[in-house]
This record gives C-alpha cells, structure tokens and sequence, in this order.
C-alpha cells in the first residue's frame, strides 16, 4: 500500500442515492476537517448525467486509479468499469440489468485495494433484493466481500459488521436473518467469534489498548434467571465466562433496553447484541446522519454509510452526503493501520 493512496469509492446501486451523494461529498470535500481523495468506480458518462440531473455543479475526470489523487482537487476521478459497461439506470427505479455493474463496481474496487492502489475500500449502498433475482447468494455487503477475499484453498474469514460513531459503536452478533431464527443461530462459539475479532481490530486498527465490550441480552431483563427465555443463561453467560478467561474486558450478558443511556455508554467501548435490530436502533437513533459501518475481521479496510439505497428520494438531490463523508474520513484513518 502506497502511503498515499486515495480510496476506491463503489457505485453502489446506479438507481439509488449513492451516485448523488459520492457528487454531493466531492462538492463538499474541502467543508470543515475535509475529506480525504477517493475515486468512483463506475460509468463516468453515467455519473456525469447524474449530477446534470440533480442541478449539481461537478466536475467529472475519467482517470485510471493512479491519477485520482492529481485530480482529486479540481475534479471528481471516476474509474471506469473494466468491462466498459455503459450505465442507464433512473434514479429511483431499481432494475435487475444494472446488477452486474453493481457487483463489477464492488470486485473492480477490491482488486485496487488488495492490489495497493487504493488505500481502503468504502461502499455505497446495494439493494439486494435486487441483485438476489440475477443469482447473488449472499446476504449482504459483508459476506459478499469476505467471499471475494478467499483464496482457494483457505477458510474464510468472520466478516463482523461494527455500526461506529464517535458517540456509540455498536456490533450485532447475527445479522441479515429472520428474527425467529436467531435463538438457533446465537450459539456460544459464534459469540466468542465474534467477541474475539471486535476485540483484536479495536486494538489494531482503532488502537485502543484494552478495548471494553459489553454484550445485551437476547430477552427482556437478560432472560431473568431463565424465567423470560434461556439463551441468556446458556448461551450469553458461558460465551462471556469463556472471553473472559482469555483476558478479554467483557461484561453481560446486560439488559438491553439500560444499555444505550448516555452514562452505560461512558462504560464501555462497543456493545454486541445479539439481534441485529438491538444494534441498529440505537446507534440510528443516536447518530443518524453520521454513522458508519465497518467491516472487521477481513485482511483490508472497508467502511460504508450507515444507511440504505433510499429509492424514494433518488434523483431529487436532497440525499444527505454526512454518513458518506464519515465513512471516508474513518477509512481514511483505518487505512493507514492496515499492514
């Protein structure tokens, strides 16, 4: 990795927001502690089309990777597809044909990542339901990209999906499944997994020495004893006995609904729960605007906004760039502790 390598930006779904707000974050890449360069991975004809649409004033430089960071100050430096595919997607109308550009984005940016020409990965949002109706077998972002990082032969990686903010960082154990199947699928090893790689890239990325965990209950009141559902008892309390034992800084299982106060924050550095739900909530309460996902436990950076394609008001250049910004300002500084 060059030291200063800028960061590959994917498209994203080419129907939802993330084209406007990767215009809307360039436009404003000088505002307050400014942004680091970045460069698009997409169909810079398409992008520029976008932003005549939206009444957004930017300009657009084809570049290969190597170029992004020269242009980066008068220009926004989109990387076309290696394909050459031409995009004709309208904004707010998800379609099934542009899915391959979607996912050539996401692989064609991972390989200037893995490759060194890009410091870090940040990914706009997908819709997969859409992608689903053209074969994607993944429940989302995060297990796609630690597919995308096995070589044959090797096991695959824990991918573990952190929500941070500089007010709350949040981790669910289970992620893109059905509620009812979670009681099934919360098991001690996958928490102690989990527990673990939260663990060593809070250290190693984020450099917080003892990094302080809490884990929520899956019931109402931690289970109470038992007496309100099971897991909590054998499920929660072994995981945190055994993480424990191991020297890791980790309480609970604790009553999720005290958890998220601004007193039990000051306590502890992120918080798992074991439902994706308990986690989202919060830190979308909290910090909305400007919450960022992360991906642990792969061998490169990966952020992304904490939000969605946002369909409804694509095209009509109101879409906020702040979670964008966020993401790749924490990128940016993630990046530069990857070895």
């Amino acid at each position: 990795m060059t030291a200063h390598a800028p960061l590959a930006l994917t498209l994203g779904d080419p129907a939802g927001i993330g084209p406007e707000i990767a215009l809307a974050a360039w436009r404003a890449r000088d505002d307050g502690p400014g942004l680091p360069p970045f460069f698009l991975v997409g169909d810079p004809d398409f992008v520029e089309r976008r932003a005549s649409e939206i009444g957004l004033q930017v300009p657009i430089a084809e570049v290969g990777a190597d170029w992004a960071v020269e242009v980066f100050p008068r220009a926004l430096p989109v990387v076309p597809l290696p394909s050459g595919t031409r995009i004709h997607a309208v904004a707010g109308r998800p379609d099934p044909a542009n899915a391959g550009a979607t996912l050539e984005s996401i692989t064609a940016a991972l390989g200037f990542v893995r490759t060194g020409m890009a410091a870090a990965l940040v990914t706009n949002p997908i819709a997969k339901y859409v992608l689903t109706q053209v074969g994607f077998a993944y429940p989302g972002h995060t297990e796609f990209l630690a597919a995308l990082c096995v070589e044959p032969g090797e096991t695959q990686p824990l991918p573990v999906m952190m929500l941070w903010s500089e007010t709350l960082a949040v981790v669910p154990v289970t992620i893109h499944v059905a509620l009812r199947r979670v009681p099934d699928l919360l098991t001690e090893d996958l928490v102690v997994r989990t527990a673990r790689v939260v663990a060593a890239d809070l250290t190693r990325r984020f450099g917080i020495a003892k990094p302080r965990l809490v884990l929520s209950g899956l019931n109402p009141h931690a289970g109470e004893a038992g007496t309100m559902g099971t897991e909590d008892r054998d499920v929660l309390e072994p995981a945190v006995a055994t993480l424990q034992a191991e020297g890791i800084d980790i309480r609970g299982p604790l009553p999720a609904d005290t958890l998220f106060h601004p007193r039990a924050r000051a306590a502890y550095d992120v918080a798992l729960t074991p439902t994706h739900d308990q986690a989202l909530i919060p830190i979308k309460t909290i910090a909305f605007d400007d919450g960022v996902n992360v991906t642990f436990g792969l061998p490169f950076v990966r952020t992304s906004p904490d939000h969605g394609t946002a369909f409804d008001i694509a095209g009509r250049g109101v879409a906020r760039p702040d979670s964008l910004m966020a993401a790749l300002r924490l990128a940016a500084r993630l990046g530069r502790t990857v070895r």
